[in-house]
Parts: C-alpha cells; structure tokens; sequence
C-alpha cells in the first residue's frame, strides 16, 4: 500500500515523462458537493445509441447504406466520372431562393449570403447557440526554443470554458502559440488545427539528467528494496536517458516540416486541439462544448456538430491572438486536413475574422459536393460521422422515415456555396493524388468542380477568383503541381499523399504576395 503523501515510481514517471500529453481532467468530483443535488448527469450513450437516438427523434427508420472503400466489395464506391452527377447542377450561390440573379456585392452580404448560413445550419453543420459560455485563457508554460534552427518563444496555452451553469462537465481548450523570438513588429500566424504542444521543449541540462536519474532510482529502490541489486548490475541505464537530435521528416517534396516553413517565413503558428472543445465521437455529443449547452442532454436536430463546434473553439482562439501585440490579428489563418481541412473551411465560413485558409484534403462535409456520386457518400456520413453535422443532415441519407425519404439531391446548399461564403478572402483549396494515399475516395475532380463554380462570387465583389472561365461541369483539372494561385482564391494538386505539407509554401508565398508581407 502507498504511504499517504508519497509519489509513487508510477506517478512520478508519469508526470515526468508524459506531462505534455496528459488532457485536463473534468473538475466534476470536486464541483459536485457544492453543486446542489439539483443537476442531471450527463447521458452516457454509445456511439449506437447516439445515432439510434437522433433516427428516432427524425423518425428515421432506416438510412442508405453508404458504399464501401474496398473497390472489391459488391457496394463499392463509384468512380466511374459517368456515373458521378445524377444531381447535375450545384445550387447557384448567386441565385436568391425566390429565383431572383444576384447582381450586386450589396445583394451578396444583405440578402443571399444570409440565405445560405441559414441553410447550412439549418440542414447541415446546425446552429451554434448563442449562450455559450465565456471562455478565459492562461499561460501553462512559456520558453525559448528553436523551430528549425530559428529562435522561437512557445507559449501553451489553457482556455478555461465557464462551466458554473453546469459544473458536471469541465472543458480546457488546449493552444500552443509559437512566435519568432526576433520578429521586428507583429507576424501573420497561422492556426492548425491538430494536437497541441510545445514543438521543442527545453530539456535539462546534462547535470540536472544525473540529478533526475539519481533521484528516480533512489525512489525505484525505496519502493522494492530488490532493485538496489538490479540497478547495481546495470550502472549504466538511466531511468530518463537524454533526448537525442533526429533529423525530422521533410516533406514530400524535400521540404523542412510546414511549421519549420512558417516560422523561417517570419510567420507564427498556433496549434488548437480540437477535441479539447468536442471529442470526435457520437458518444461524445453529451460531454464537450455541446453537451456542456445542453447540460449533458441529447441534441436537438438542428443542434451544432463536431464541426462547428472545433470552428468556434478556433474562434476562441483567435480571441486570444487578437490581445498579442506580437500577433498581426487581421492575418490570420486557418489550417487542417481531412476531418479537420472540413473544419477549417466551416471556420473560415462562418467567422469573418479569418484572413484566410489552407484547406487539405477536406472530402465530403468539406469542399467536396455532397450531391456528387464518386467515392465517400451522404450516406457514408449519415451512417458514420453524422455527429460532425447537426442532427437534420441525417434526413439526406434516409430511405424509409416518416417524412417519406431524401437523398443527396435534396440538400438545398453545396460545397461550392460553403467556398463562396470565404469570399472575397484568401482561399487554398489543396489536394495530394491517389498514388501516393490521398484516396480517391475524398474526390479531387469534385471539390475542383466547387472550387470552379465558388469562384463567381469573388468576380462579383470585385477580387480575382481562381482564374479560369470554364463551366464547372466540364472543368478540367490542372496538372499535378500545376497551380492556379494568381487569384484569391487558389487551387493546388501537388504530387505528395493525405497532407497539405507540400502546398504550404505555395500557399506561404501566395498570402505574402497579398497581405505585401514578407521577413525581408
């Protein structure tokens, strides 16, 4: 048994080694007493019972199987380009719903654009209530390191979400800012959505190691008497050896890592965890940032998803970096790939306060038309990631339900129109190619074909789109690294896989050429 008011080896280790990682636990136990017996526990279903319970409440009773990945199995994934519009034309983003032509920027920010938010909340990300609770950042650490071989101050930090409404669910946002320690004014930053963490912590000295080592065995010893003799034959292991130089991995194309490239740039970044606002599950929809609103309690249909969710914490986020004076807050930018390129253009869409984003690979929910048949389906999203969507979006992939059925076709907006809801900013839409694991599944040629019919709406308020004229329908995609970045609004195939990595000097030296920023 543990003597009370000692650490054990276990727990020592543990703080010492994987402190970093370690998610801020829910400070519900301590909370409760002084709660009252008043509060509901949060529900507690299953990933099933999540999504059965949304069905029921749509009266869904069943949902199109989405098609399979496996090119082997009889349901695959279309991929045959004739077979892939049996709902031909995206919905105009410059048409108003009572037919009439937008014509005017006036027309845009007064009238259309306010119809398609309303669409897209209403049908597909849902809405974000508007009494979320304050959220209040801290500094957890801060030091001098190096990114690359340039100087840096690395900053985590902690965004305390006010939880005294509901005391049973706790969330910490969870942000590291990284600067140039040199930096002659305030730098662009970029903000990537991923885990968060000090990119190169400072690591003891090599007296300090000794002094640990010795310490931890000391401990290891009184904790079983038998060690002294297993140490004693091993003088030279060390509980905690020195952490080693590796060379990282350079991109695709030979490049440093992007963070290395933004920093050498003049440029910060800022790495937001998403998951510390909403975790990327349905059983998850009742704990987070949503169920912390609703109180533990199951969504309403048109309640937000995972994905708005993850955009406000980047709001959130943006919050702080608009108090650093070291921080150009009217250039900053979005950034994420796959789940999270989706997010970070839901981010960019819905808060205007983004000056721009690197789009990666997002697919379907993303910049991919929902109503498009080639690869990943409605119906694979209905099925699976629903909870990244509002409850409603569940409608579009059912085949039996009280409301008769609805398929892709039925989905008053598209992903063009999500693009479209960016402009007149700064837009990198960025793929890899199948060869090399950015999966035809995620539809290249489709978010191309968005990318294309999105690019009117710049035109119309006076900034370049993406520079070519073509029908969207018949679009051809550009070669392989062969981009179209003299516009604002930008698109780039480059020959590397499931990663932006290779675009991001593309789409470094892009925004420099319009926000006139560069190091030198």
């Amino acid at each position: 048994m543990n003597q009370p008011g000692k650490m054990t080896i276990a727990v020592l280790f543990i703080s010492f080694c994987a402190a970093p990682a370690i998610a801020w636990l829910p400070a519900a136990a301590q909370k409760t007493a002084n709660a009252g017996s008043t509060l509901q526990p949060p529900v507690s279903f299953t990933d099933q019972q999540a999504h059965q319970y949304m069905m029921n409440k749509l009266g869904i009773e069943a949902l199109r199987p989405g098609p399979s990945g496996n090119p082997n199995d009889p349901n695959h994934a279309n991929y045959d380009e004739p077979k892939a519009n049996p709902y031909p034309n995206l919905p105009d983003a410059l048409t108003l719903n009572d037919g009439r032509k937008v014509t005017t920027a006036k027309m845009w920010w007064d009238q259309r654009r306010p119809q398609i938010v309303k669409m897209y909340e209403q049908d597909v990300y849902g809405i974000a209530p508007k009494n979320i609770p304050k959220v209040t950042w801290s500094i957890v650490a801060s030091e001098r390191e190096h990114v690359g071989f340039n100087p840096v101050i690395a900053t985590e930090l902690r965004g305390h979400v006010d939880n005294s409404s509901y005391p049973l669910i706790d969330v910490n946002l969870r942000m590291t800012l990284v600067l140039p320690a040199n930096a002659k004014g305030p730098v662009p930053v970029l903000m990537m959505f991923g885990p968060s963490g000090l990119p190169n912590p400072v690591q003891p000295s090599q007296d300090e190691l000794e002094r640990i080592n010795a310490a931890m065995k000391k401990l290891l010893v009184q904790q079983d008497p038998s060690l002294k003799k297993v140490i004693a034959q091993h003088p030279g292991w060390q509980p905690v050896p020195p952490v080693l130089f590796h060379f990282p991995q350079m991109n695709a194309d030979g490049d440093p890592p992007s963070q290395w490239e933004l920093i050498a740039a003049g440029w910060g970044f800022a790495l937001l965890d998403p998951q510390s606002a909403q975790p990327d599950s349905a059983a998850g929809l009742t704990r987070g940032i949503i169920g912390l609103v609703n109180k533990g309690q199951p969504r309403k249909t048109d309640d937000w998803g995972a994905l708005r969710a993850w955009a406000w914490a980047a709001g959130r986020g943006l919050d702080y970096l608009e108090t650093d004076p070291k921080v150009d807050a009217k250039h900053v930018g979005i950034e994420g790939v796959s789940r999270y390129g989706k997010a970070a253009l839901v981010t960019m869409a819905f808060d205007q306060r983004f000056a721009m984003v690197l789009v990666g690979s997002s697919g379907k929910g993303g910049a991919t038309p929902l109503r498009r048949n080639f690869g990943e389906s409605v119906s694979n999203l209905t099925g699976g990631e629903y909870y990244w969507m509002a409850g409603n979006f569940m409608k579009y992939g059912a085949s039996k339900a009280v409301f008769g059925s609805k398929n892709p076709g039925d989905i008053p907006v598209d992903s063009n129109e999500l693009i479209a809801l960016c402009a007149p900013r700064l837009v990198f839409i960025s793929y890899g190619i199948p060869e090399k694991g950015d999966a035809k599944w995620l539809d290249q040629r489709g978010s191309y074909m968005a990318t294309v019919a999105a690019s009117k709406v710049w035109t119309l308020m006076g900034a370049k789109g993406l520079g070519v004229n073509d029908d969207y329908h018949t679009a051809q995609m550009p070669p392989v690294n062969h981009g179209l970045l003299t516009g604002r609004l930008a698109w780039r195939q480059d020959d590397g896989g499931h990663t932006d990595a290779p675009n991001m000097k593309y789409f470094i030296r892009w925004v420099d050429g319009w926000i006139g920023y560069g190091k030198d």
